[in-house]
């Protein structure tokens, strides 16, 4: 565990299996320590990591790996549940993954002799996100390359079910309203969703294709992000639907975005993990330039701490964490 300033990350922590996705627990676990998940080709594991900015006693990361699941199969994505507690007895880790099998499976710990997993089916086409309602975590959203986004509960059964005009790339709950969802389309559509009349209210437009991923602000959830082509682009919906703001960034296209959880001016993009090394850059709102820049042989996955101005991203056998000012 040691600082990795030639790769301008703050921290690396070494992983068995390159990982193809990672997600910090963005919930209160009850625990001084971050529940983290990455995924690679076989594997989920399930970790806790400490930082010195939070924990004086801690030189640079403290992480220490609670458990593995073997998956069989590539895991494409993570979604954490609100019931995940460190400080219940026993403790309970839930999450669900999408996979290359297209499948959903939902997977329930208390990391001693309970490990079970249910998988949902239903998707015909490869899963772009997914997520848990923030509130009870009893329902899961998840959008794909089949044109829809659908909605399951705990047992697997579709509650809900809304056609797409092209692929689903990413899905995102209301932290509050969970009667509100959020489901960005490649072709450039950001709608927004109606649970209980199970309808559209608002569609927001990029202009620009593809839209490869997007993300609703938790600070100030009038405030929507997204990568389309080379650039990321921000929407305040209460003025148009169209964005406010958008600048290129990355010139191998970009992959994904994610805002910070601590700030509605701070936000992270990546570029598409290919032949050159990925670009990954912290913006700030307040800055004509991005804040941070880095480079990751390989990237893939982004996701920012629940509390610090800190992103994690997986690589090559590899956890890389960079670490920025507010």
């Amino acid at each position: 565990m040691k600082q990795d300033a030639s790769r301008n990350a703050a921290y690396t922590v070494d992983c068995e299996d390159y990982v193809h996705v990672v997600e910090f627990n963005p919930f209160e676990n009850g625990d001084s320590g971050n529940l983290i998940a990455y995924g690679g080709n076989n594997y989920v594991v399930i970790g806790t990591c400490t930082f010195q900015e939070e924990e004086a006693d801690v030189e640079g990361i403290q992480y220490k790996t609670l458990r593995t699941f073997h998956h069989g199969v590539r895991v494409d994505g993570i979604a954490w549940s609100p019931e995940s507690r460190l400080d219940s007895l026993p403790p309970v880790i839930k999450f669900c993954t999408s996979a290359a099998d297209m499948k959903i499976r939902l997977f329930t710990s208390d990391l001693q002799d309970k490990n079970e997993y249910k998988v949902l089916e239903g998707h015909t086409d490869f899963i772009n996100g997914l997520v848990f309602d923030p509130k009870e975590g009893q329902e899961i959203a998840s959008v794909s390359d089949d044109h829809s986004c659908r909605i399951w509960n705990l047992e697997g059964v579709q509650t809900a079910h809304f056609v797409l005009h092209s692929p689903g790339m990413s899905v995102c709950w209301h932290p509050e309203e969970t009667f509100k969802l959020m489901v960005a389309e490649k072709n450039g559509t950001i709608r927004f969703y109606d649970l209980l009349a199970q309808q559209a209210i608002l569609s927001l437009e990029s202009e620009q294709v593809p839209l490869m991923s997007a993300h609703w602000c938790l600070k100030n959830t009038f405030k929507v992000g997204a990568v389309a082509g080379n650039d990321w682009l921000i929407w305040d919906i209460t003025r148009s639907s169209y964005p406010q703001n958008k600048r290129p960034v990355h010139m191998d296209r970009a992959c994904l975005f994610r805002w910070s959880t601590i700030s509605e001016n701070l936000f992270a993009t990546t570029g598409y993990p290919g032949k050159m090394a990925s670009q990954f850059q912290i913006h700030h709102l307040g800055h004509p330039q991005p804040i941070l820049m880095g480079s990751v042989a390989v990237g893939s996955g982004l996701s920012w701490h629940r509390t610090l101005p800190l992103c994690v991203i997986g690589g090559d056998h590899k956890l890389l964490f960079w670490v920025t000012e507010v």
